[in-house]
């Protein structure tokens, strides 16, 4: 019978097959998940639920497609668990089901499920060779991308775990500012996006409003306020928790930074000449929840009306 410590590395890398297209579609997803959900159970043959801390790893991938590179380095780890040949088969088995769910196989995850075969036939299963990748395992043997890293993000700072996503997982790529007032200025760009779509739509002009309020207000280039905005966008979108949100960016930035961002909100909130009741209500609501007081309100509307 495999061991359970089979489990998540095989979970983690059904999950980068099933974006071998770069998509998911509706069937592959309720599989996946299916999949999932049963796989503690066909290793262990008991009811031994994943732990939060492995969900919690498994959501990350879930959340957005897993590259070339860094399939190539989950497909490694999971070499390294392969103990027997009945791992490799339940692997095989697994990975094959989910990637034939929707019935049609793209070129695409074609292409995926050779190479992983491939990998997965070649590890030498003898005891020796198992013994020698126990040893070799405490070192990555294959490097690639890694999400996990991001994992305290993804849990608490969705959108900076986007724009980490955009701007590729490489330590050095950044914004132009530091990791931590780029995580700052992820939760005021998801506060920003909120007001945008409190009518549950975003508009062109909204979204270059967005885009010119981030860049001015944080000194942005084009592309990095674009790309902050765009990560907002596609949280925001998916009903993400305002007190979350708030509490989170009221508890990093300073009385100045709030200041600031209250005065964007207005900028936003205006942007199609007039800022309507329900967003007057958000604007007081977010106001309160990231320590701001009425008076700081009505300061910024009158500030607003002062450029409009």
């Amino acid at each position: 019978m495999p061991d359970r410590t089979i489990v998540l590395p095989l979970a983690k890398v059904i999950i980068a097959a099933a974006w071998a297209d770069g998509d998911l579609s509706t069937d592959e997803i309720n599989e996946l998940k299916t999949m999932l959900n049963r796989l503690p159970q066909s290793v262990t043959r008991k009811d031994v639920p994943y732990t939060a801390a492995e969900s919690a790893t498994l959501d990350i991938y879930m959340a957005a497609p897993v590259s070339i590179e860094e399939r190539a380095r989950l497909v490694s780890e999971l070499q390294n668990t392969l103990q027997h040949d009945g791992d490799r088969q339940l692997a095989l088995h697994a990975i094959e089901q989910v990637l034939s769910a929707d019935r049609v196989m793209t070129p695409e995850e074609r292409s995926a499920l050779d190479e992983i075969q491939a990998a997965l036939n070649s590890v030498d299963l003898s005891i020796f060779a198992r013994i020698g990748r126990l040893f070799r395992s405490q070192a990555q043997s294959v490097s690639g991308p890694n999400r996990e890293r991001y994992l305290e993000d993804f849990l608490n700072n969705r959108i900076y775990f986007q724009v980490r996503q955009r701007l590729g997982l490489a330590a050095d790529a950044d914004l132009g500012v530091s990791d931590e007032a780029a995580r700052t200025l992820s939760l005021a760009g998801g506060l920003l996006a909120y007001i945008a779509n409190v009518d549950k739509k975003i508009t062109p002009a909204e979204l270059q409003n967005l885009i010119e309020t981030l860049k001015i207000g944080w000194s942005l280039s084009d592309t990095a306020a674009a790309l902050v905005a765009e990560a907002a966008i596609s949280e925001i979108t998916r009903d993400i928790d305002l007190f979350q949100l708030t509490r989170a960016y009221g508890e990093r930035s300073s009385a100045e930074d709030r200041i600031r961002l209250l005065d964007a909100l207005f900028a936003v909130a205006a942007v199609d000449g007039e800022i309507s009741s329900a967003e007057q209500a958000e604007l007081s609501r977010i106001a309160s929840q990231i320590y701001l007081t009425s008076e700081d309100v009505a300061a910024a509307r009158m500030r607003r009306q002062s450029v409009a």
